[in-house]
Formats: C-alpha cells, sequence, structure tokens
C-alpha cells in the first residue's frame, strides 16, 4: 500500500526512515589487522542495533529506531567486503603503510603517528590514514628528511 493512503503519521515516518547511506571513499580500503577487527566488531554491534528493533511492537517507531543500525551495516558489510589487510611492516628504513613514525615541526613541536586506513584513523589517540596530506608526504621518506607542509617544515626523527 502506498504511503499516500496510510495515516499522516505513516508518511512522515516513512521519510525519517530513508537515510541516505554513508559515503565510501574512493581509495583502496586498506587496514591493519587490528583495523580490521575493529571494523568487523563495528558491523556486529550494526547487527545487534539492528536486531534489537525487531522487538519494537509500533512499526512506525520500529523503522525509526532501526534506519540509523541499517545504514551502518550496509556500510560496515562494504568496508568489511572490500577490505585489505596489510601486514605490520617489517622494515623502517622508510615510511610505509603501518609504521609509526616521529617527526619534528619547525615550531619546536614533535608528533608522533601510526599510519593507518582511512576506517582506523583517530589524530586524537596516534593515528592518521594513510590518505591523509601528512602521510602521503611521508610515505617513502627516511629519518633525517625533511618534507614541506603547509609552509612548515616536518622533519623525520624515527620509523618504528
Amino acid at each position: 500500500m502506498s504511503v499516500a493512503f496510510t495515516k499522516e503519521e505513516s508518511s512522515e515516518t516513512a521519510s525519517e526512515t530513508l537515510l541516505p547511506d554513508r559515503p565510501i571513499s574512493s581509495h583502496p580500503n586498506l587496514l591493519t589487522e587490528t583495523g580490521m577487527k575493529a571494523l568487523e566488531l563495528q558491523l556486529q554491534q550494526a547487527r545487534d542495533a539492528y536486531e534489537a528493533t525487531n522487538a519494537i511492537k509500533d512499526i512506525n517507531e520500529r523503522r525509526r529506531q532501526a534506519a540509523s543500525p541499517l545504514r551502518d551495516v550496509r556500510y560496515f558489510a562494504a568496508r568489511v567486503r572490500t577490505a585489505q589487510v596489510i601486514p605490520d611492516p617489517t622494515s623502517f628504513d622508510t615510511i610505509a603503510f603501518g609504521n609509526t613514525v616521529t617527526f619534528s615541526r619547525d615550531d619546536g613541536r614533535v608528533q608522533t603517528y601510526r599510519i593507518v586506513g582511512e576506517d582506523e584513523a583517530d589524530p586524537k589517540a596516534g593515528s592518521i590514514s594513510f590518505v591523509s596530506p601528512v602521510a602521503t608526504r611521508l610515505m617513502g621518506k627516511a629519518v633525517g628528511d625533511a618534507v614541506e607542509m603547509g609552509g612548515h617544515e616536518l622533519e623525520i626523527i624515527s620509523i618504528s
């Protein structure tokens, strides 16, 4: 039956449950092993949240409550399906995916980040995406190299 033939509340609810899909990056979906486990956990949590909405008796409320978890299930399922797990690096000569790099800025600050996949990046926790501007400038560089970033110089101190 068309929503046009149901009560007005159902029409409003139907439009509320049509959430657009979360955008998926066009970059390769590279992940560390830890990142893959976290992504699988997020998928399971989204599935659990969606399943929990089945207990809601009111159909309109169920649709409203299920919209976000269902969107997350679609997103995380796609990300798990396209994931490429990259083993931890065995070389510390040059910066690569999975390495932790420490660099100094020309203003004296010293920062350390691990270069990881987009879904696992969290700069506040010390990880940045391999497609971030800083990481793309650092990839392939060695200790002692310097790169220009936004009018400032970053000098690589260590790679682990």
